[in-house]
């Protein structure tokens, strides 16, 4: 092989390299661009028969909408995103009121989508309730119907002129029948209890209340010493200040209050309330 061909193939060799590794920054530069070039929103909740609502701006260019693709759990959907305005339709997907869902929004990541209504895809409390009771086991019972996605329920006991809350329960989100129990503690006396769920709009909505007579043995204060309240058996109890402020709570027959001042206060326990407590 003469000087020329040799300089001949070692060029060709240098040109074939520098085009492959300005391929290779081409594809590189382009895996990148379509990196950037892509954002998603991502919604989670239940389906309530409600439609989401998005707004669909112009990308920054001027040129084609900011969303291009939408999906409801992972499934492509058929909604016309190419315009300023769109529906994402749930009812194309088979779905029950109830079923969980995720839907991502994708889009341009030079503008952003904005979805209108994005609440109703969050439960709201529709509950009915078919039945409460306390039974002789002191065991809360009550059946629901017409749930619509899963909230929490939360047991109230009426005590010390006001409902207080004694326990949570996971609400099943089912429109059929549904069953729960609660384990309470009731007081000397007749007892108040009730359920309540609480929605994003943040309205309470409230089952009818359940009676109970207990045969509970009334519980007295019989001394309050510098380091223990003494009472005559195991109760919810609530310490207060003179100024209205509560400084110590909890359930016990000999409850610790050394880290308490000397002074005032008033205690709430068993089915009394207010009870003065001056502490030396």
């Amino acid at each position: 092989m003469n000087s020329l061909t040799l300089k001949l193939v070692k060029s060709t060799l240098t040109t074939k390299k520098m085009n492959k590794l300005l391929l290779v920054g081409l594809l590189f530069i382009t895996l990148m661009s379509f990196a950037q070039d892509k954002g998603v929103i991502i919604l989670e909740g239940h389906y309530q028969g409600v439609d989401l609502y998005v707004q669909n701006p112009y990308g920054s260019s001027g040129v084609g909408f900011c969303a291009y693709k939408v999906t409801i759990n992972e499934n492509v959907t058929t909604d016309q995103v190419e315009s300023s305005a769109f529906i994402v339709d749930f009812t194309t997907q088979g779905l029950k009121v109830g079923d969980p869902v995720t839907v991502k929004i994708f889009h341009k990541t030079d503008c952003q989508p904005k979805v209108l209504n994005p609440e109703v895809l969050r439960p709201k409390s529709t509950f009915e309730t078919k039945s409460i009771k306390v039974d002789d086991k002191q065991i809360l019972k009550w059946v629901t119907t017409g749930e619509q996605g899963k909230l929490t329920y939360q047991v109230e006991q009426y005590r010390w002129n006001r409902y207080v809350k004694i326990g949570e329960v996971e609400g099943n989100g089912e429109a059929s029948e549904n069953k729960y129990e609660f384990k309470i503690t009731p007081t000397s006396g007749e007892n108040k209890f009730r359920v309540i769920q609480v929605d994003y709009t943040g309205k309470k909505r409230m089952s009818p209340k359940a009676t109970y007579q207990s045969n509970t043995s009334k519980v007295d204060l019989v001394s309050a010493k510098s380091k223990k309240l003494d009472f005559t058996g195991e109760t919810l109890f609530e310490v207060y200040d003179t100024y209205g402020n509560l400084v110590k709570k909890g359930f016990g027959k000999n409850p610790n209050v050394e880290n308490l001042n000397k002074g005032l206060y008033y205690v709430n326990f068993d089915a009394q309330t207010g009870v003065v407590w001056n502490k030396k």
